[in-house]
């Protein structure tokens, strides 16, 4: 399900970060580039499927390397793409009813939307099961020392396990910019409660579990 419109124009596209499966849900709506850790590369489908989208992988290994990195995001923004971004640096649930309140949004690839004078669009990323409670789920969380393929294995056993992206409404940094202050805006507008699903859902809706339907 998604709710707004995701730029096809340039734009950093700051997300919440709960699975594996949010860079699927990301590349299902919009055509960006990810910003995703260099592990992904290795990871099945879904590191074919960054890398054919133009992901720039970073090593999380090599923080003097987080420079050059904020400065390939802004030559992508120059050069017209979107790219999506998660600003937590790593998984959490903490979106979610219940869970810890989350990392926290990194200010350092906000600087590469304002070195680039883009937009800012942020994206709040939630599941939920149907049939079940219509509060969010945690079923797809990737958290912890869990496996890639234990965290796949539960989720192809989610039946009727649906996506659902929220796009607020894009933040335009001017000129020097303050990167942190900037962080806080989009953090703020992702943690917004996520809306109750009408009595009859609408279209169009992503859904993920058996046999990617996920």
């Amino acid at each position: 399900m998604v709710r707004g419109r995701l730029p096809r124009r340039r734009a950093l596209v700051v997300a919440n970060h709960l699975s594996w499966l949010d860079i699927l849900a990301v590349l299902a709506v919009a055509p960006a580039r990810m910003l995703a850790k260099r592990e992904v590369r290795d990871w099945p489908l879904i590191g074919l499927l960054a890398a054919a989208a133009g992901a720039l992988f970073v090593d999380r290994a090599r923080p003097r390397a987080l420079p050059a990195t904020v400065a390939r995001v802004a030559a992508a923004l120059r050069a017209g793409h979107p790219v999506a971004v998660f600003p937590e640096g790593t998984t959490w649930c903490g979106v979610l009813p219940g869970c810890r309140p989350g990392g926290g949004f990194r200010p350092a690839v906000f600087q590469a939307a304002v070195d680039a004078g883009a937009p800012v669009v942020p994206v709040r990323i939630g599941y939920r099961l149907a049939g079940a409670a219509p509060d969010p789920t945690t079923a797809p969380g990737f958290l912890g020392d869990e496996s890639l393929g234990r965290s796949v294995w539960r989720v192809l056993g989610a039946r009727g396990l649906t996506a659902e992206v929220t796009v607020a409404a894009a933040l335009h940094p001017g000129a020097g910019a303050d990167r942190r202050l900037l962080a806080r805006a989009a953090e703020a507008a992702v943690r917004l409660p996520m809306p109750r699903p009408a009595a009859a859902p609408p279209a169009p809706t992503l859904r993920v579990g058996v046999g990617l339907a996920a």
